[in-house]
This record gives C-alpha cells, structure tokens and sequence, in this order.
C-alpha cells in the first residue's frame, strides 16, 4: 500500500485535533510535539517521525490503524464550499520564525492554504534554515518591504504592493528588509506541483 502523501495525514490530523474541538495549541501541549511541527504536517509540508506520530494519535484518543482510516476518508475535498475570516481573525500558526493567521482554517483537503504572515527575522541568521514547501507559493507584500531568499534564484526585494509566484520546493526565506513592521499574505499550493 502506498504511504499517504504529508497533505492527506495532515488533513486527518487537522479533522481529529477538531473533532476534539483543540487549537494547535491544545493538541501541542496534550502531545508534547512543537507547535511549530504540528502546523507545518497539519499544512501538509512535513511528516512526524514514529515517535511523535504515536505521541500525537495518544493524545487524540485513536491507534494508528485509526489514524490510516481517517486518511482513507480524507477523499477529495467537497464542492460550493466557502469559509468567511474576519480581519484579524483565523487560526494562530508559525511558519518558521514568523507569526502568521491561517483563514479558512476549518476547511480540509484545500488545494491552496493561505497564510497571513508577520515576517519578523531580518536576517538569514535570525530566520534558521530556508524553509520548503510542497509546491509553488504566490507572495503578496501587504506592508513594509521584504527581502525574498531561495536556493533557486537571487535575493529579491519585494514592496507593499507587488507581488512574487516561486517555486517553494528548493527553499526559501522572508526576511523584513525595513524598520517598521513588514505583513504579506503567501499562498502554498499544497498539491506538491
């Protein structure tokens, strides 16, 4: 049988941890796994280790039998749907070093996730590692100015307003290249092509 893709297992973690009605943060604390990792396999951009696979599905009261049938039922995502987020609101996330809101977080099998993001290092030190994807991501700079780093292409400075389609697979990093506050909104297609 085929290993279930990281999109599919982080949508049945997503519909257990609410089934149980639990933030990220709940679900985090109730495991002992970082919130940091949980996010990132909930968006369907990394996997658990056996270890913290087994910790995760104690804390969500099901076996890991369970947890494979849960992916099984993930199927393809429904028609029609639409989900509202008042400004400001939505699901708290960390994307790396930076603080973000996910809306439209109570939707599984997205094709795309967006991320409203408070990009805070400003340093490729202050940030950690270049950060991968499962596909290509669409960047919008909502304030401030960033400086966009990949292991595809050169450093780029992006302003309030513009714009950057890239390929998130080889890595990338949001750095805020001004003094102020820096806000964009990325969105990650989470079909991994």
């Amino acid at each position: 049988m085929a290993s279930p893709t990281p999109a599919v297992t982080g949508a049945a973690i997503r519909k257990l941890r609410l089934a149980k009605g639990w933030t990220l943060v709940q679900l985090a604390e109730a495991c002992g796994v970082p919130l940091s990792s949980l996010s990132r396999v909930e968006l369907g951009q990394s996997r658990l280790n056996y270890d913290k696979l087994v910790r995760l599905c104690r804390a969500l009261d099901v076996d890991l039998h369970g947890l494979v049938t849960r992916e099984a039922q993930a199927g393809p995502p429904a028609l029609g749907r639409r989900a509202l987020t008042p400004a400001g609101q939505g699901e708290a996330v960390a994307i790396g070093p930076h603080a973000g809101r996910l809306p439209a977080a109570e939707l599984l099998g997205k094709a795309f996730t967006p991320v409203f993001l408070e990009v805070s290092a400003a340093s490729l030190e202050e940030h950690g590692p270049l950060r991968e994807l499962p596909g290509e991501a669409f960047l919008l700079v909502l304030e401030g100015r960033l400086n966009v780093h990949s292991a595809l292409y050169a450093a780029t400075e992006v302003a309030a307003g513009d714009s950057l389609y890239f390929d998130g697979r080889g890595g990338y990093a949001l750095l805020n290249a001004g003094s102020g506050p820096a806000r964009a909104l990325l969105v990650i297609d989470d079909r991994g092509g």
